[in-house]
């Protein structure tokens, strides 16, 4: 992996961006303290460095829910009974495949994987359970938790140094 040097004003690009992505170039270079083509040419270098993956709108699910349902989001334990490469990246590919799995952790100690799912409703969890761990031999144990109030949802990275 290639290493990209940035410095203060890439990270006060980053860190507003993150923030707000959808900031006129304009808007954003004077947050920046630096002119709009230095502003454009640097968030493309950014971009091209792979720095920024991509720009989306984050939603509401609690303002959603009187259109939608409020759905049930869920975080999910999953422990594998054999750890093969093979077979840790074959469950990987089918989770993060999968539309309902919004994340997807490798994590140690402990279970093999974490996931945070966001499904309509209990029988739309049951169907991923199905899909996901019950389908698959290789799935030793889950332990799901379900959310009843979401506290906290920064997608942010940290940019401290």
């Amino acid at each position: 992996m290639e290493q990209i040097d940035i410095d203060a004003t890439d990270l006060k690009l980053l860190d507003t961006l993150q923030r707000d992505a959808s900031l006129s170039n304009q808007a954003l270079a004077e947050r920046a303290h630096i002119s709009p083509p230095t502003c454009l040419r640097r968030v493309k270098r950014l971009r091209d460095a792979g720095l920024i993956e991509r720009e989306i709108a984050v939603l509401n699910p609690e303002k959603l829910a009187t259109a939608l349902g409020h759905g049930l989001t869920a975080l999910v334990e999953i422990s594998l009974d054999r750890q093969g490469a093979e077979l840790i990246e074959s469950f990987e590919a089918r989770a993060v495949q999968d539309a309902a799995v919004q994340q997807c952790y490798r994590v140690s100690p402990g279970p093999d994987f974490v996931l945070v799912v966001h499904v309509a409703d209990m029988a739309a969890y049951l169907a991923l359970a199905q899909r996901l761990f019950t389908s698959d031999a290789n799935v030793r144990n889950v332990k799901a938790f379900f959310s009843v109030k979401r506290a906290k949802f920064a997608p942010g990275v940290l940019l401290a140094r």
